[in-house]
């Protein structure tokens, strides 16, 4: 399964008819889409001991892996 498949988190995205990272990763370069993707993944485990209420935990980690499976099948292509 892709990572375009599926959404951690709610389903915001995935009821777009583009995804907004299909759209980065048409309009950035790879090195800039692959920053994106990274970028993400670190803010979701920098907030994965949040003392903020509804951040932190579990979610936050499936959402760190969402972004770095997407990463791996950006650098896969």
């Amino acid at each position: 399964m892709s990572a375009s498949d599926y959404q951690v988190g709610g389903n915001h995205y995935k009821a777009l008819q583009v995804q907004p990272w299909d759209a980065m990763e048409d309009w950035m370069t790879t090195e800039q889409f692959q920053g994106y993707l990274l970028g993400n993944a670190i803010k979701y485990l920098s907030r994965f001991n949040a003392d903020t209420p509804g951040k932190g935990g579990v979610a936050d980690l499936k959402k760190a892996r969402h972004y770095l499976d997407r990463m791996i099948e950006s650098m896969e292509k």
